[in-house]
């Protein structure tokens, strides 16, 4: 008796190990594959004359990615982006230019790399300064009037698939573009990565 008293508390221990790892190994891994698009809705307010290249950026995802069935991203995930490229209007003679890329997402409390695509815009012509617009692939689309400040919600992003793809930006009157907060960016995956199934692992 006293011998089973001595090795009981080993056994115990031996057993939570051992469903500790079956808990860990149940976690099933999908690969999402290169070109996935990514929509993201920004949480911060971004600028050509507020940002640098360099500055983080925080944004949360607009539709679930969903590979073979299974929710890979669901809506909701915190994603983390950088500034790569921010030219503040007129200095040297230079159009503003904003571009942004998506570097990490959030998951079941651990933080992945991703890979993907260069977002953002640069200033066009004086007549569409003051316009925030929504053009297709093939140069179709419409045009919504936004002078800064206003119309959250625009949808940016580059061309992906024929007549699929977004580019849109806000100018404001000084021809610097803002993302104002609640902007929708689309990325491309450059690179396939795997990741854990989200816990509602079918798409419903």
């Amino acid at each position: 008796m006293r011998h089973i008293r001595r090795i009981l508390p080993a056994v115990l221990t031996a057993a939570a190990l051992v469903l500790a790892g079956c808990s860990l190994s149940a976690v099933e891994t999908v690969t999402v594959p290169q070109g996935t698009t990514l929509e993201v809705r920004l949480v911060n307010r971004l600028s050509s004359d507020g940002n640098r290249a360099g500055d983080t950026f925080l944004a949360t995802v607009e539709r679930p990615v969903v590979v073979n069935g299974k929710v890979v991203i669901p809506a909701g995930a915190e994603v983390t982006g950088r500034v790569t490229r921010a030219v503040e209007s007129g200095k040297l003679k230079q159009r503003a230019e904003l571009w942004v890329t998506l570097e990490q997402v959030e998951l079941r409390g651990k933080t992945y790399a991703i890979r993907t695509s260069t977002t953002g815009h640069k200033e066009g012509s004086k007549a569409k300064r003051d316009i925030l617009f929504i053009g297709g692939g093939a140069g179709a689309g419409a045009a919504i009037g936004g002078a800064a400040g206003g119309g959250s919600g625009a949808l940016i992003g580059a061309a992906i698939g024929a007549g699929a793809g977004t580019v849109g930006a806000m100018m404001t009157g000084e021809r610097d573009i803002v993302f104002p907060p609640e902007t929708l960016l689309r990325f491309r995956l450059q690179e396939a990565v795997p990741l854990p199934v989200a816990d509602e692992a079918k798409k419903r």
